[in-house]
């Protein structure tokens, strides 16, 4: 019989996250993927693995939707000094610290999301797709929300390229993105994704909170790259949760791994989260 570890965490540090940004990217050469299964197998794979050996036994679905919105109801009211500081103290320059942090993800938000939907039921795939058709602007380059980043960083008179991200940028945020690529087209299965994109989604709601009210207070006009996500991201978790629903009734789920998808996925972005803001905060102090 085996026993779950204690401890499911794996720094992200543990492996050359750069490289492997680089290779998700790449068309990699047989020697490239073996390398990125590698890294794969000394990080995210083992954290998602140790994470389903401990996943609660969920007699259906509608249980495991039930103890994601206790989970996140936990997340949400928990106080962190972090988020408290870059609402109510970070400065202009401390804040742009945090911006080029995120810069990766948020100049190609949700491009990379795009190969799991071939991988779910129809139905599923659907639910999923009418995320990305909003995060990708309905059609309106000047709504996507890619664009909505440029804008904050044209105003914060940051470079707009994600080049200009790639080499200074930290392992965390990097890990971020990864993480990303992973859930929609290199986890084993779908259900990965489906519990870590369910939980993103709807977590936003309060994770980004902090980063409107300090765009705000600091005066940015294109605060509304997160107020935007403050007010659509209440109708994308309720489209993960259709994503959920449907895959269950098309095929069936492993709802362990939904779970780990969770756990990883809350994980990973708090991580990255903490690092920028402490990043932030260093960058006041020198």
């Amino acid at each position: 019989m085996t026993t779950a570890p204690t401890d499911p965490w794996i720094p992200c540090t543990a492996i050359d996250q750069k490289r492997l940004y680089d290779l998700y990217v790449s068309v990699p050469t047989a020697a490239e993927y073996e390398e990125m299964l590698e890294m794969e197998g000394r990080w995210i794979d083992t954290i998602a693995e140790r994470h389903r050996q401990r996943a609660p036994r969920f007699a259906s679905h509608t249980e495991l939707l039930r103890e994601l919105s206790g989970f996140l109801a936990r997340e949400g009211t928990v106080a962190s000094d972090s988020h408290r500081f870059l609402a109510e103290e970070a400065t202009l320059n401390q804040f742009r610290v945090v911006v080029g942090e995120f810069a990766l993800d948020g100049l190609t938000e949700s491009l990379n999301l795009l190969p799991v939907v071939p991988r779910l039921p129809y139905k599923a795939g659907m639910a999923v797709f009418r995320v990305m058709v909003d995060e990708l602007g309905c059609g309106n380059d000047d709504q996507a929300h890619s664009e909505l980043y440029r804008e904050l960083l044209r105003e914060l008179d940051m470079p707009t390229e994600v080049e200009d991200y790639r080499t200074g940028s930290s392992p965390q945020s990097h890990a971020y993105v990864n993480m990303f690529h992973w859930l929609a087209s290199r986890a084993p299965t779908p259900e990965y994704f489906l519990g870590g994109y369910a939980y993103f989604e709807a977590s936003v709601l309060y994770g980004f909170r902090s980063f409107a009210q300090a765009a705000r207070r600091l005066g940015l006009k294109s605060a509304r790259y997160y107020t935007e996500h403050l007010y659509i991201d209440t109708y994308h978790s309720k489209q993960m949760r259709v994503a959920i629903r449907e895959t269950q009734a098309a095929r069936g789920l492993d709802l362990s791994k939904v779970w780990a998808g969770v756990e990883l996925t809350s994980a990973i972005v708090h991580d990255a989260t903490e690092t920028a803001i402490s990043l932030a905060r260093e960058a006041g102090r020198a």
